[in-house]
C-alpha cells in the first residue's frame, strides 16, 4: 500500500486524531474489489492565517459531486434526496459545464474557477498526466490561507493532481491508475472523518453513475439504479453532516462534472454539457434559478463567497448569488 502522508500538529497545536491514522491504515483495503493502494494526505503545514473572516454567509460548506448524473436522472429515476434538495433550496437543471466534458478538466474548473483554455488541464488519466500536482490556486488553498480548515474525498485516482499538499488539512483517493470508491465506500470514510473533525470546507465525489454510464450506458436500468445509490449516500452525507455541524449551520452545493449519453461523454452535446445544481442549507434563498445561469466554474466562487473570501480578479466563475439571501455568520 503506497501512503503519502504527514500527521501534523494542528493549528491549535493538538494533534491529529488517532482516528484519522486508523482510517488511513485501515480504511485503504475495505472496499471489495478496490484494492489496497491508496493515496492520503495530511497538509505538511499550518494554515497561513489563524483568524477566518469575521463575517460569512456559512461556516461550513460541502461540495458533493456526482460523477456522471444527468439532470434529468433525477426525476425520471426518482432520485429522493435531491428532489427534497430542490424542493427546499435553490437550483437549476440547466447548468453547464466545459468542453472538452471530461472528469478531471471539469473539476479542475468546478474546483479553480477557471475554464480549460486557462488552467490547461485537458489530460483524464494518471496515465496521461501532464503534471504530478495542478498548482493553480483553487478553493482547498484559498480557503485554507484564510484559516479555515479543508477536505476532500475522490473516488477516482484520477484526482491526484489535486491532492496539492498544503491545500487540504485532509484527503483521499484510490491508488493506482484506473481504480475506484464506490459511493458507499467514499461516504462511509467521509462519516468516520467527521466523528473528529469539523472542516469548514468538505469536497466529496461519488463515482457510481459514471462508473454505470461507462460499462452500461446512460440512463439504462443499471444506471438508474447507480443514480439511487448516489441519492442515497448523498442522504447519509446529510445525516452526519446535521450531526456534525449542527442543523441549519452548514450550507451544501450539490453538482456534477458532466452527463453522458449511450457509453460516453465528453463531447459538447447538450447531454454531456448540461448538468444539475443544487444549493441548500444555511443563506439559501429557496426557488428555481434562472436557467442557464450557472456554469462549472461557478461552484469555486459560490464556494468562496460563502466563506467570505475575495476570489481571484482573473477567475472566469462567479458566485451564484441569486441563490442565497444574507444571514448572520456563524455555526
Amino acid at each position: 500500500m503506497f501512503l503519502s502522508r504527514t500527521f501534523i500538529e494542528s493549528p491549535t497545536g493538538r494533534s491529529a486524531p488517532a482516528l484519522l491514522a486508523t482510517l488511513v491504515l485501515v480504511g485503504a483495503c475495505s472496499a471489495a474489489g478496490s484494492g489496497c493502494s491508496s493515496r492520503y494526505i495530511r497538509s505538511t503545514s499550518a494554515p497561513l492565517a489563524q483568524q477566518m473572516p469575521l463575517a460569512s454567509v456559512s461556516r461550513h460548506v460541502i461540495v458533493v459531486s456526482i460523477d456522471g448524473l444527468r439532470p434529468d436522472a433525477i426525476d425520471i429515476y426518482g432520485a429522493s434526496t435531491l428532489q427534497r434538495l430542490m424542493r427546499e433550496g435553490s437550483y437549476t437543471l440547466s447548468g453547464r459545464t466545459i468542453d472538452p466534458s471530461k472528469t478531471l478538466p471539469s473539476h479542475t474548473s468546478m474546483l479553480t474557477g477557471q475554464t480549460p483554455d486557462r488552467h490547461g488541464v485537458l489530460w483524464n488519466t494518471v496515465a496521461t498526466a501532464d503534471a504530478k500536482t495542478i498548482q493553480l490556486p483553487n478553493v482547498f488553498g484559498l480557503a485554507r490561507a484564510r484559516g479555515y480548515t479543508t477536505a476532500a474525498f475522490f473516488s477516482k485516482p484520477k484526482f491526484h493532481p489535486l491532492q496539492v499538499e498544503g491545500t487540504l488539512d485532509y484527503s483521499q483517493a484510490p491508488g493506482g491508475l484506473f481504480g475506484q470508491w464506490s459511493g458507499q465506500r467514499t461516504v462511509t470514510d467521509v462519516t468516520k472523518y467527521l466523528e473528529a473533525a469539523r472542516p469548514n470546507l468538505l469536497f466529496v465525489h461519488l463515482s457510481d453513475p459514471d462508473a454505470a454510464g461507462h460499462r452500461s450506458g446512460w440512463m439504462t436500468a443499471a444506471y438508474g439504479r447507480a443514480v439511487q445509490a448516489a441519492d442515497a449516500e448523498v442522504s447519509r452525507l446529510m445525516i452526519v453532516a446535521t450531526r456534525t455541524f449542527g442543523d441549519g449551520n452548514f450550507s451544501i452545493i450539490v453538482t456534477a462534472d458532466h452527463g453522458g449519453h449511450d457509453t460516453n461523454h465528453g463531447s459538447d452535446d447538450p447531454r454531456d454539457v448540461t448538468i444539475p445544481w443544487i444549493a441548500w442549507g444555511r443563506g439559501v434563498k429557496p426557488g428555481l434559478l434562472t436557467p442557464a445561469t450557472v456554469r462549472t466554474m461557478d461552484t469555486a466562487a459560490t464556494v468562496l463567497w460563502l466563506l467570505a473570501i475575495d476570489r481571484p480578479t482573473d477567475w472566469t466563475g462567479q458566485p451564484v448569488i441569486q441563490a442565497f439571501s444574507p444571514v448572520v455568520a456563524g455555526g
